[in-house]
């Protein structure tokens, strides 16, 4: 439903996830006008992607109401299909944050959908807001900024104010344009303008809110759809952090307890939640840590709030995760440096996850805020309401679009869908999938991967169940082969528990704790699934 680095929907990585769209209802497709120019796409390269790409860009109103108003430019990447006979149905991406570039994403996204690039081409827009185009960026720490600075929330919070008031100034400034309601009204124009009657719509974390808003005001013109991670329209992201992040955690400590837990973590950590709860006691204290970047030592303040977010990021990477009852033990024993060296590799060496924080912000301030006196979601035990706390502060400064009552709802799919969802996810997970599963009806299939985190789309089968569920001609016969097709990622184990120290990558960057300006979750890794991982 990651950041300024930061944390936002997830934080550091992201998955990537869900959050943009507000805005002016413009209903239903319907054929483009004929006097409606065709896309031109030029030859050009694309970081990290080995083949040429297409390349455009399409002009659209900045205000759907104002036609001949200010204009702006939706840049536009076509991964061309290898045959010559290729279908007419392309796979139509959506990325994450809110705030990710999807061409920006480009090289994960070739990885991940590598099959579907045998016979169908794959469509990257950059959402407005975001990457080239219309982009709504803030300024962003250096990766050696001294922790103390980085974490400091009365800073964060004068650096968002200085990115709104200078966003405001650019041509393009009304940031009440930037909803998942009018960028969807972009991407079917995309659509229109390359010629492509139905598409196959995919997305991950935020991506999933916009595949459904596609498929709501659009749905004549999907094919198939798949979400993975699912961030609904409805989710208020901020109100569920907490919860969701603390079922996560819970998980967690308990695979190191009874006898059905993790050997090694119960053998070496045998106290991990009782140091775990003096730790959380232990706040607010002074630390010693060494920047994750630079290697001097720092001393800081550390506050629950910091900590609960530090410790919330790597939940979103199993892999990562399974190295907090170790960073816990280090913690207990007064040594911070796993716990934010941990956080801190969340940004890690991926590309493309870099997030668009205005476009962030103009989406979920717009769309999630108001819904959160709507949802029954309370703080976790542990995790509080420090993000949401943040949030308030941000959206009470940031401008506001309407968003239509309309976009809250989730009518039944009219083409099959595959919803996706990691048992293991901290910001989406499967509760959420469920719920919206119900809501798109008999077409819709729901697979919960048991010890996956923020997004499948990465893990090796299912790659191959996502490409056979859209490349099966029959619709009955691609939702009735899901579940048996997914059984290979049903043995999918929980990593086990580090025992050994991790060392600290130099070329990480500073951590995105909790209490520096909200951050949108992204999904950390370059070969993630895209989302991802924002997310939220």
């Amino acid at each position: 439903m990651k950041q300024q680095r930061a944390e936002s929907w997830g934080a550091a990585r992201r998955a990537g996830l869900a959050w943009g769209l507000a805005l002016c209802t413009l209903a239903g497709a319907g054929p483009a006008p004929a006097a409606e120019p065709a896309l031109a796409l030029k030859p050009c390269r694309l970081r990290g992607v080995d083949h040429e790409a297409q390349c455009g860009v399409l002009r659209r109103p900045l205000d759907p109401a104002r036609a001949d108003g200010p204009q702006i430019d939706i840049h536009v990447a076509v991964l061309p299909a290898i045959a010559r006979n290729k279908k007419p149905d392309p796979v139509l991406f959506f990325a994450g944050g809110p705030g990710q570039s999807a061409i920006g994403a480009a090289q994960a996204v070739s990885r991940v959908l590598g099959r579907f690039l045998n016979r169908r081409d794959v469509i990257l827009i950059d959402q407005r807001g975001t990457g080239r185009s219309a982009p709504l960026n803030c300024e962003v720490d250096a990766p050696t900024k001294p922790i103390a600075e980085a974490i400091n929330q009365g800073r964060q919070t004068s650096m968002l104010q200085a990115c709104r008031d200078s966003l405001q100034k650019l041509p393009y400034g009304d940031l009440r344009q930037f909803t998942t309601t009018i960028a969807m009204a972009d991407a079917d124009a995309v659509r229109r303008a390359l010629g492509a009657e139905k598409v196959n719509v995919m997305g991950g974390s935020y991506g999933t809110r916009a595949v459904l808003e596609y498929m709501r005001q659009f749905p004549g013109q999907v094919r198939r759809a798949i979400i993975d991670g699912v961030a609904p329209p409805d989710m208020a992201l901020p109100g569920s952090f907490s919860p969701d992040a603390q079922r996560a955690f819970d998980a967690l400590l308990a695979a190191c307890e009874g006898p059905q837990a993790d050997a090694t973590c119960r053998q070496r950590y045998p106290q991990l939640r009782s140091q775990w709860a003096a730790v959380l006691a232990a706040m607010p204290r002074e630390v010693v840590v060494p920047h994750p970047v630079t290697g001097r030592e720092e001393r800081f303040v550390l506050t629950r709030d910091m900590l609960v977010g530090l410790v919330r990021l790597p939940l979103y990477v199993p892999s990562l995760a399974s190295a907090l009852p170790y960073a816990i033990s280090e913690a207990a024993a007064g040594r911070y440096g796993a716990i934010v060296g941990l956080a801190t590799s969340m940004g890690g060496n991926s590309r493309g996850i870099d997030l668009a924080m205005g476009m962030h912000f103009s989406v979920v301030c717009a769309e999630d805020m108001p819904r959160l006196g709507k949802t029954a979601d309370k703080p976790g035990a542990d995790f509080g309401d420090a993000a949401l706390t943040q949030y308030r502060d941000a959206c009470a400064i940031w401008p506001k679009a309407t968003v239509p009552e309309a976009f809250y709802s989730i009518p039944p799919a009219q083409a099959a869908t595959l919803v996706l969802s990691g048992g293991d996810d901290p910001v989406t997970p499967p509760r959420h999938g469920e719920r919206v599963a119900k809501a798109l009806g008999a077409k819709a299939r729901h697979v919960v991967v048991a010890h996956a985190g923020h997004g499948t789309m990465a893990i090796g089968c299912m790659r191959d169940v996502m490409f056979r569920f859209i490349d099966t001609d029959a619709e009955s016969e691609a939702l009735n082969a899901v579940q048996k097709d997914a059984e290979c990622a049903s043995s999918l184990p929980r990593p086990p528990a580090f025992a050994m120290p991790l060392p600290v990558a130099a070329s990480a960057p500073p951590p995105a704790p909790a209490a520096s300006a909200p951050v949108p979750h992204r999904r950390p890794g370059p070969d993630d699934a895209p989302s991802s991982k924002a997310d939220r």
